[in-house]
C-alpha cells in the first residue's frame, strides 16, 4: 500500500494499536534518507525505511512494543555483515507508539510535504500524454494535465489534477513558481502556443514538447517570426524523452516514451534542487512529539 494522507489516515482508523518507526539518524550509505518512516501494527504495515534485514529487524521489535504495552524504543543499526546488508552506513531507528493526537499529526506530515512536492502541468491527455501522466503520478510530484476535451481527462489516476480548459496557454501564466511543463497537444499549433508561453517562464525547471527534429525546426522559426526573445529556445527539451539519446532512441511506443520522459523531468527537477537548496525540501511538521 503506498503512503498517502489517505492510505495513512484508512491504516490508523483500521488499527488502533500502532507504532511509529522513523529513521531519525543516518550516518554513511543508507537505502533510505532521515526522516523516512513507516507505521506498524499487530498485522499490517505502511510506509518503508529501506526494506531488507533492517525494516524486518526493526518491525520486529515494534510488534515487540506493542505486545508489551511499551511507548517506544530507539535502535542504533549498522548496516553491514552484522544484519546482512551490505549498505556500510549506520542508523538510528525511533519508535513511537500512535495515539490519536500523534496519528492525525503524522497525516498532516505528510500533507504538507505532499504540498510541498515540484508541480508539473502536462498538456495533452492523448495516448503519450495518458502513458506519462500514469509514470509521473507513481512519483512524489504535483501532477496537472489539461486539455481543451473534457472526455480525455476521465480515467487518470486519482492523485491527478484535470483541467478543462479552452485555453491552455492561460494555465501557463497562471501557474505558481517553479512548476514544470510538458506539451504534448493533438494540435501543432496549439504546442506551439503552450510552448511559447512555458518558454517565458525563467523559474521552469523542465520545458518539454513531444516531436521530431522536423517539429523542432518548425517551432524555432514560428517562435523567432512571433519575436519571442531566442535566448530561452536553449532551455527547450525536444523531443521529450531523448535523456541520453539526443536524436531520441526511436521507439515510438507511448509507454516508452513516457518511461523516459519521466526520468528525464525527474533530473531536471533534481538539478533545480540542487541549485536552489530548500526549494521543496522536507516541511519538518510536527507530529505531537
Amino acid at each position: 500500500m503506498s503512503l498517502t494522507p489517505a492510505s495513512l489516515t484508512d491504516f490508523l482508523a483500521a488499527h488502533s494499536a500502532a507504532v511509529l518507526a522513523e529513521l531519525t539518524a543516518v550516518r554513511g550509505s543508507s537505502p533510505r534518507e532521515a526522516g523516512a518512516f513507516m507505521v506498524i501494527s499487530a498485522e499490517a504495515t505502511i510506509g518503508t525505511i529501506g526494506g531488507g534485514a533492517l525494516e524486518y529487524m526493526v518491525i520486529d521489535r515494534a510488534r515487540q512494543v506493542l505486545r508489551q504495552g511499551g511507548a517506544g524504543d530507539a535502535l542504533d543499526i549498522p548496516l553491514g555483515p552484522e544484519i546482512g546488508q551490505c549498505c556500510g552506513g549506520r542508523v538510528d531507528v525511533g519508535l513511537r507508539r500512535l495515539d490519536a493526537k500523534a496519528g492525525v499529526g503524522l497525516v498532516r506530515r505528510l500533507e504538507a510535504e505532499r504540498a510541498a512536492w515540484p508541480r508539473i502541468y502536462l498538456f495533452g491527455a492523448g495516448h503519450v500524454g495518458q502513458a506519462l501522466t500514469r509514470a509521473l503520478a507513481a512519483l512524489p510530484l504535483d501532477v496537472h494535465v489539461v486539455d481543451t476535451r473534457r472526455d480525455e481527462l476521465a480515467g487518470l489516476p486519482e492523485t491527478v489534477t484535470t483541467h478543462a480548459v479552452a485555453m491552455p496557454e492561460a494555465v501557463v501564466r497562471a501557474a505558481p513558481e517553479g512548476s514544470s511543463y510538458v506539451i504534448l497537444t493533438h494540435d501543432h499549433a496549439l504546442d506551439f502556443l503552450i510552448c511559447a508561453e512555458a518558454l517565458q517562464r525563467a523559474d521552469a525547471p523542465y520545458v518539454g514538447m513531444v516531436g521530431s527534429r522536423t517539429k523542432k525546426a518548425r517551432f524555432r522559426s514560428w517562435y523567432l517570426d512571433a519575436d519571442y526573445p531566442p535566448a530561452p529556445l536553449g532551455r527547450l527539451v525536444l523531443p521529450i524523452g531523448s535523456v541520453g539519446f539526443p536524436e531520441g532512441l526511436g521507439d515510438k511506443r507511448p509507454a516508452v516514451i513516457a518511461a523516459l520522459a519521466a526520468a528525464e523531468i525527474v533530473m531536471h527537477i533534481g538539478r533545480t534542487e540542487v541549485s536552489e537548496p530548500g526549494r521543496h525540501e522536507r516541511s519538518g511538521v510536527d507530529i505531537g512529539r
